[in-house]
């Protein structure tokens, strides 16, 4: 006998949420209505409804800690598979791009806070220290960022011969280092001040510019220009 599964045309109509959206706009459905767009089928258990509310609950009923769960943590979850994983997954990242997007649409660097801002979005979901840089042209113009490495629950190691490798394909002039604490302490390790004079020495002999290293957390950012460490 084939399983049942509930679908949302099935649904009572005040109840479907594709529906609500187009009647009443996206911004008045709950988390779990948007979710249970994603999820679109549930099972013959639950709706869809019911299971965003188990995927909500996952993530501790934040949208910031739900952003951290990965394809087979969502995959916990009975009813969720992983195309309906991967779908959820994929939503988010674009949520997440959207406001890296928005904190940094300029583009040019004109001060730390706009920088870690900018990487508060693009790193706060890691759950291990990684180590990013920013290229910049000759007008502080971002052309490029990437995280360069990722370490354990403990730290990373940058290697130096890779970030200046990288600046000289993106034709930077300035960089920006950066990396996060996902602890939330943000006082610079001793580890990270020799990491940081090593490749400002380094980028020196190729003419390159190490304008700041930004720590960030979900508490704050800490700069090394700012605080005269560079």
């Amino acid at each position: 006998m084939q399983e049942h599964k509930y679908s949302i045309k099935e649904w009572a109509k005040d109840d479907r949420p594709r529906e609500k959206l187009l009647s009443s706009g996206a911004e008045n459905l709950s988390h779990s209505e948007l979710l249970a767009i994603l999820i679109h089928n549930g099972t013959r258990e639950k709706t869809a409804v019911d299971l965003a509310k188990e995927v909500l609950k996952l993530g501790k009923d934040n949208l910031a800690e739900l952003g951290k769960l990965t394809v087979k943590e969502l995959m916990k979850i009975k009813g969720i598979g992983e195309a309906k994983a991967i779908t959820i997954a994929a939503a988010l990242e674009l949520g997440r791009r959207r406001q890296a997007t928005a904190a940094l649409e300029k583009s040019v660097v004109s001060n730390s806070g706009d920088i870690a801002r900018f990487l508060q979005t693009k790193l706060k979901d890691h759950r291990r220290e990684v180590f990013g840089v920013l290229f910049l042209n000759r007008a502080n113009k971002i052309n490029h960022f990437e995280i360069v490495s990722e370490g354990g629950i403990t730290g990373t190691v940058a290697d130096p011969r890779v970030i200046l490798r990288k600046a000289l394909e993106q034709d930077a002039v300035n960089i920006i280092l950066c990396h996060n604490h996902p602890s939330g302490s943000l006082k610079p390790s001793r580890a990270d001040e020799q990491l940081t004079a090593k490749i400002k020495e380094a980028a020196g002999y190729l003419d390159i510019k190490v304008l700041d290293h930004i720590i960030v957390s979900e508490d704050g950012y800490y700069s090394f220009a700012d605080e005269g460490l560079l």
